[in-house]
């Protein structure tokens, strides 16, 4: 991270050649203040400073950090990148260095049963056996893993929100987990279709859905289902996860939880089956 804008970068330097590049994708999220300071001790992120600085104290930063370093290294090191590991090295951050691993090596020794997953997943993607569905099992795999490493780290952060977007971010966190055991496709048409549902702004106190006046249908029924799951969760410890999993044990079982999710999208948007069956 480049300490004059807390911007997230990598720097790949080989002799008198530099290069900079974002680690952290475009998205919503700078619209939504995600990324901006939630503590707002500083303008970081803000109209009224630099609206695209991605603070450090950003919870959903820091999560996206760990999505975006961890898998870009391990393609540096698994030899997909083209780039040898040791001309590759992420800028720190302002603050709290020691949370973050800059480096192939350091990312290897502070996270290595993720950094394995992420390499397993490149090893099968450039295998010509691995089908599709396989590599979906490694890309959850090694996804979910980076998440709980960075959760764990992180979760102090969700202090700075209000309580209904600290729910939000371990609710989703919860969601994921069942996403992963359907190997939910992570094509683009549906996940942004899906990301449709998400907040567009970030929760305030006394926002209940759905009941939220400034959000679509799509967007409450959303919240509160991944809200009512991560109870469900909490109340069963799991069980209903465990259960889950077995269920998506077959691929007939994907294939339904999958065509009742597409119904579900089509409700709030006609078109989206009309797309998905054109890409078939």
């Amino acid at each position: 991270m480049q300490a004059q804008t807390r911007h997230s970068r990598f720097q790949v330097s080989e002799k008198t050649t530099q290069t900079n590049i974002s680690l952290f994708k475009p998205c919503d999220a700078w619209r939504t203040c995600r990324l901006a300071d939630p503590s707002r001790r500083t303008d970081c992120g803000y109209e009224s400073g630099d609206h695209l600085c991605i603070s450090v104290d950003s919870w959903w930063a820091d999560i996206n950090y760990f999505l975006c370093a961890l898998p870009f290294l391990a393609a540096v090191d698994s030899d997909v990148m083209g780039i040898s590991s040791d001309q590759v090295l992420l800028l720190p951050p302002p603050k709290d260095q020691t949370k973050f691993c800059l480096n192939v090596s350091s990312c290897q020794s502070s996270f290595p049963k993720t950094m394995s997953k992420w390499n397993a997943l490149y090893k099968h993607l450039q295998s010509p056996s691995s089908s599709f569905d396989d590599l979906l099992k490694y890309l959850w795999d090694a996804h979910l893993s980076t998440l709980k490493d960075a959760y764990k780290i992180f979760e102090d952060r969700l202090e700075y929100y209000s309580k209904p977007e600290a729910d939000f971010g371990r609710d989703w966190c919860v969601a994921l987990d069942y996403l992963a055991a359907a190997c939910f496709p992570t094509t683009f048409i549906r996940v942004s279709e899906f990301q449709k549902g998400l907040p567009p702004r970030m929760l305030v106190d006394g926002d209940e859905a759905p009941f939220i006046s400034d959000f679509t249908d799509f967007q409450n029924i959303l919240l509160l289902s991944l809200h009512l799951l991560h109870k469900v969760d909490d109340a069963t410890d799991s069980l209903s996860l465990t259960i889950w999993k077995i269920l998506m044990k077959t691929n007939a079982a994907k294939k339904l939880a999958l065509e009742i999710f597409e119904i579900i999208l089509a409700i709030f948007n006609p078109t989206f089956l009309e797309m998905i069956n054109e890409l078939k």
